[in-house]
């Protein structure tokens, strides 16, 4: 059994405005589209959550209106995760003080703290198993109980449907507009061809009676006019 821990995404935000942000380079996915929406399910106050999602685990500590969060790939393993988002807090609150992030727009810090978060990540990846038997650690984060540990599944359960449904009904939508604009320019072929025909008809109809009157009266008509 693995004692590697990987903490492959971090970030910090005020709710949902990202502010700083970093990825392990060898690591692909979807999870940043799933944080922003996890983002908007953390409540503003204070807290501390874990969020199971598939094989991954993310952890935040909310404080002061800003989040700190990581995915890690380790589902035991808290303690790990929340030393390093405890470190973070306390470097970004150091670095940034409590009234700059409240005003910052996103990604403004992103290009100084990435840095930082980029560091504390390789740190707690290869001193995880040190940095969970430390007793310190033990006493100044508090074990998370069970009730602290949901699916994401169930957080996001209903956004993900009302989202799926609002896709289904843009294709109705769209699929109806194109329906009935095919019938629009449908219709409008009928009547062109229709006045086609008619045209056609009158002038053969024209014509056949052009030709008649000339077999009887002649193409000159001199036979008519004699009589």
């Amino acid at each position: 059994l693995t004692t590697t821990m990987t903490i492959v995404y971090a970030l910090v935000s005020r709710q949902k405005t990202v502010l700083a942000e970093h990825t392990t380079a060898s690591v692909t996915g979807n999870f940043p589209t799933v944080t922003r929406v996890l983002l908007a399910k953390i409540p503003p106050s204070d807290g501390r959550m874990v969020y199971n999602y598939d094989d991954y685990v993310f952890h935040y500590v909310v404080e002061n209106g800003i989040c700190f969060l990581c995915m890690s790939d380790e589902k035991h393993r808290h303690r790990v995760a929340f030393a390093l988002l405890q470190e973070i807090k306390e470097l970004f609150t150091h670095k940034y003080g409590l009234e700059v992030p409240q005003r910052a727009i996103a990604f403004s810090l992103n290009e100084e703290f990435s840095r930082i978060l980029q560091d504390r990540m390789e740190y707690y990846n290869s001193a995880g198993a040190n940095v969970d038997s430390l007793s310190s650690v033990k006493n100044q984060i508090e074990s998370v109980k069970d009730n602290m540990v949901q699916n994401i599944e169930q957080v996001l359960e209903r956004g993900e449907k009302i989202e799926l449904l609002v896709d289904k009904t843009d294709r109705l939508n769209q699929q109806a507009f194109i329906f009935e604009r095919s019938g629009r320019e449908l219709k409008r072929a009928m009547w062109w061809r229709n006045a086609r025909w008619a045209a056609f008809l009158v002038v053969a109809g024209g014509f056949a009676i052009f030709f008649v009157a000339g077999l009887v009266c002649g193409f000159d008509f001199h036979r008519c006019k004699a009589h």
